[in-house]
């Protein structure tokens, strides 16, 4: 992946050397040629696209604030309602993510969105201990995690 950024933003050089311009623009336009030239040329050199990473990265990031504006207007909800009718809990949260990094970014995004908190981890660091602020159904919000965030990291490192 590496090597088809470098490949990348030297063709994106190439490009404006060759228009005899060096403005962003010319480095802009050169970088998305390369960039069409690569999804080219992955069929025959047999290599993942390094874009689809990229694009897989920006819907996390989207996805991430999205889940932060909901959880912002549930929690306002919460501490906004005259009576506090809550269910609290502690949720066991299996994870089919491979490596500790993926494992620590999945926790620090349901960290990060208010009203969760990853507690702890197992002995294998595969099973993450969540508490959550309103937890009426465990499988629900197990799922949940498991389709939004788990999902989209999975496409972002696989």
């Amino acid at each position: 992946m590496a090597f088809q950024i470098l490949l990348n933003i030297g063709l994106a050089f190439i490009w404006m050397l060759l228009q005899n311009e060096y403005t962003f623009l010319d480095f802009f336009i050169g970088y998305l040629v390369g960039v069409a030239l690569l999804y080219v040329l992955r069929r025959f050199l047999h290599f993942d696209f390094y874009f689809r990473r990229v694009i897989a990265l920006f819907k996390l990031l989207i996805l991430f604030m999205y889940k932060l504006i909901l959880s912002n207007i549930d929690m306002i909800k919460i501490v906004l309602s005259p009576k506090m009718n809550i269910q609290p809990g502690i949720i066991a949260i299996p994870t089919k993510l491979r490596t500790d990094w993926e494992v620590t970014l999945l926790a620090n995004l349901i960290s990060l969105t208010p009203g969760t908190l990853t507690m702890n981890f197992s002995e294998n660091g595969r099973t993450l201990y969540v508490h959550s602020i309103h937890v009426p159904d465990k499988e629900k919000a197990i799922e949940e995690i498991r389709q939004s965030f788990e999902r989209a990291i999975m496409e972002v490192t696989h």
